[in-house]
């Protein structure tokens, strides 16, 4: 009995310390990376934005998976804001976006807020843009609230589903909420600095993750645990009703134009882009060579595909 009370009196005093290390970590990189925008109440969210203003068209852009608006903030936002008002989003539950631990991860939920968001800025039928996860986002919004989606711009998109996540991803298959939880709180974060050179590696690669990643584009705020929780929480939640989805693309006849880089670790052009082209024929879709993360690593390319789908756009209008 001695021995028994021993070994669980050492495993608090480890918990204990683990969450003490998760919590000071979180608070050291929120005081390196605070919020750069504004912050909308959207039903019990609280989402964070930037928005450059101006009478200018509008683009809303939105992040993938496990990341943070910082990641268009890191190359294109600044190239587009001569001739467009930008708003960059977090989306709920990533990076200082936040969302009720029983609030619903869903697309369809996720899309509803954005739209609400868009509504609330007045902005009508911006050019949405969607990198990987923002992507199926994107898409979610155009089908759902048309009113709030004119045009589509696709980056590495997730159109389709997927039998199994990327192994990159395969520590965040976590269906039970409050195992996530426990996780977050524990060995999230110190696991996370000890692979996150690796993973960043994956994910970036065939490309190289840029030196500055960690902070100019926010990598640091996905060690927090509320970032572990919300990404796991997305992951688990995509494929409730992304099927869905994907029996409505050929109703939507908007423009879209697509990137696709041929050496994408993480999403398959050919079952993501090609497959898309197939039941939206009339999609902009432009393959290259390139991973992922075209945003950072090929911004002047997606750049370049915005402006394109943004003429076609203001073409539609004054016909």
């Amino acid at each position: 009995m001695t021995i028994l009370l021993g070994l669980i009196l050492l495993l608090a005093i480890i918990v204990a310390g683990l969450v003490w290390f998760t919590s000071n970590m979180a608070k050291r990189v929120e005081a390196l990376l605070p919020p750069r925008g504004q912050f909308m109440d959207i039903d019990g969210q609280r989402i964070h934005y930037v928005d450059t203003g101006g009478n200018k068209p509008p683009i809303v852009m939105i992040h993938g998976l496990g990341g943070n608006l910082l990641h268009f903030g890191y190359a294109m936002a600044d190239k587009l804001a001569a001739d467009f008002r930008v708003i960059l989003v977090d989306r709920p539950g990533a990076g200082y976006s936040t969302r009720p631990d029983d609030a619903p991860a869903t697309l369809t939920a996720q899309a509803k807020t954005v739209a609400t968001l868009i509504r609330r800025l007045g902005l009508k039928r911006p050019l949405v843009v969607g990198h990987s996860l923002g992507g199926a986002l994107s898409l979610a919004i155009a089908l759902d609230h048309p009113d709030c989606a004119g045009a589509l711009a696709l980056l590495a998109p997730l159109t389709h589903a997927v039998e199994s996540a990327p192994e990159v991803f395969k520590s965040l298959e976590i269906p039970s909420p409050l195992m996530r939880k426990a996780i977050a709180w524990t060995v999230a974060t110190p696991l996370g600095i000890r692979r996150g050179p690796a993973l960043l590696k994956q994910v970036f690669a065939p490309e190289a993750a840029p030196a500055d990643f960690p902070m100019r584009a926010g990598g640091l705020l996905g060690l927090r645990p509320s970032a572990f929780y919300a990404t796991s929480s997305d992951l688990m939640a995509v494929s409730e009703t992304l099927p869905g989805y994907m029996a409505r693309y050929k109703s939507l006849d908007i423009p879209m134009a697509m990137l696709f880089g041929r050496g994408d670790r993480l999403l398959d052009y050919r079952g993501q882009g090609e497959a898309m082209k197939i039941v939206c024929p009339a999609l902009d879709l432009e393959l290259m060579e390139g991973g992922h993360m075209l945003p950072m690593t090929q911004a002047d390319r997606c750049v370049a595909l915005v402006r394109r789908v943004a003429e076609r756009q203001q073409a539609a209008r004054a016909a």
